[in-house]
């Protein structure tokens, strides 16, 4: 694989998937270190799914006249602004204390965590529109034609969640094993 691009990644390379390959994602919750950081970790990124799928879902909603424009925009506020605010916090814990610690764990995919860092800044930016187009969708929920403004929000969420779970399942592939190889001492 040579684009590592985040937009166009269909997965981790192989060289960076050694871990992966002792420690497989069927093993995971059944592994002695899997309750603590582990599980809490990925219950963090089952909360952004869950965010971007139930906003997914109020789109959807309105678009199908079964959902009213002010709850719409409502929901869209709520929920696109804890999801934003909680996935910067999220990248920023991992940046500043979670990756530096763990990338000396293993010098095997050090590389790794590169890409996952090139994918934060990435996804800065599919982040920033993803605001553009939730306050376009606010905006529009008063406007004329309230269904053309939550069109756009879906297609644009739509591209935030695939481009998401590109990056959440690669995150988890590379560093669930790291810590359930090496436990997760100095990262709490």
């Amino acid at each position: 694989m040579n684009d590592l691009a985040l937009e166009t990644r269909t997965g981790l390379p192989d060289a960076l998937r050694v871990l992966l390959e002792e420690l497989p994602r069927e093993a995971w919750a059944r592994h002695p270190q899997f309750h603590g950081l582990v599980s809490f970790w990925l219950d963090r990124h089952l909360m952004f799914r869950k965010l971007t799928d139930h906003m997914a879902t109020e789109t959807q909603a309105m678009l199908d006249k079964q959902r009213d424009p002010i709850g719409f925009a409502q929901g869209v506020a709520r929920y696109g602004g804890m999801f934003v605010e909680q996935l910067h916090g999220h990248h920023q814990i991992e940046d500043q204390h979670y990756f530096p610690i763990l990338a000396q764990r293993d010098a095997r995919i050090i590389k790794g965590f590169d890409l996952l860092d090139a994918d934060h800044h990435a996804l800065d930016g599919h982040i920033a529109r993803f605001v553009e187009g939730a306050n376009g969708a606010i905006r529009g929920a008063q406007g004329k034609d309230p269904r053309k403004a939550a069109e756009g929000f879906r297609a644009g969420l739509a591209d935030m969640q695939r481009l998401l779970d590109r990056h959440l399942v690669d995150e988890e592939e590379l560093i669930v094993p790291v810590i359930l190889t090496y436990g997760a001492q100095g990262l709490s």
